[in-house]
């Protein structure tokens, strides 16, 4: 992708505080409101002069989206390689999206592992959402501030990170233990399924260990990305509670 329009106040504030090659910023006419002076104070310190538009305008860019009258052209998405994001100090948190198609899941998934502190997010380049301006709008630009790892074979990939020492954790709802009666610290990679048909057999052989998530209720499953933030929480609170020094 040659590059792509980021729409909404937060997301276009998130990518202009990024690294992301910044192209052109359109505001509609009469658009003053305070949190998009603070992005025009951001967009001038990059060296960016902002051109005022008809809000009809951004309708027709952004495909009627909600723009909230701000829209950004970035450069091509700097995906990241699965090397890079294991170069941190500690022990490492991965999520891996084995085929996660909806674009606002795919943001609000980036969005929760951003919040967690995770070192990346892993997803495949076939048959699966990729980042798009829907899925920064979703992420709330979070997909500017975490690596955005994008692989050819999920399987291969998770093998990859075995060898690297990770322990491959997979969130499946027929697993006889949850996710809370597991230890969850260490250098580990967290594996949600796509819509529907959860983690595919091949990725799950792959897998170290399979938690589920408690249902209380009548529905048998969550969405995506809420079962997604469930599994990257309790990560961040057991590694919290082993910092302290306390039992899970």
């Amino acid at each position: 992708m040659e590059g792509f329009w980021v729409y909404g106040v937060n997301p276009v504030l998130e990518a202009l505080r990024s690294s992301i090659e910044v192209k052109d910023l359109l505001i509609a006419k009469g658009r003053r409101e305070r949190g998009v002076e603070r992005l025009l104070e951001v967009a001038s310190l990059r060296g960016l002069a902002p051109r005022q538009v008809d809000r009809s305008q951004l309708d027709s860019l952004t495909h009627r989206a909600p723009h909230q009258g701000v829209a950004l052209l970035v450069g091509p998405f700097p995906y990241r390689g699965l090397e890079d994001v294991l170069q941190g100090e500690g022990d490492s948190l991965l999520m891996v999206l084995d085929g996660v198609e909806d674009p606002r899941n795919l943001g609000a998934i980036v969005r929760t592992a951003e919040a967690c502190g995770l070192w990346g997010v892993v997803i495949p380049k076939r048959r699966a959402a990729g980042v798009t301006p829907a899925v920064a709008k979703a992420s709330a630009g979070a997909v500017f501030h975490i690596p955005i790892v994008q692989v050819s074979n999920i399987a291969q990939a998770l093998r990859r990170l075995k060898e690297r020492g990770l322990w491959v954790v997979g969130a499946e709802a027929s697993a006889p233990r949850s996710l809370f009666e597991e230890d969850l610290t260490g250098p580990l990679a967290l594996v949600i399924g796509g819509e529907g048909r959860g983690i595919r057999p091949l990725v799950l052989r792959c897998c170290d260990l399979l938690v589920s998530i408690p249902m209380r209720g009548t529905v048998g499953s969550l969405n995506a990305s809420v079962a997604a933030g469930v599994l990257m929480y309790e990560a961040l609170r057991q590694r919290q509670r082993k910092a302290r020094g306390e039992r899970a």
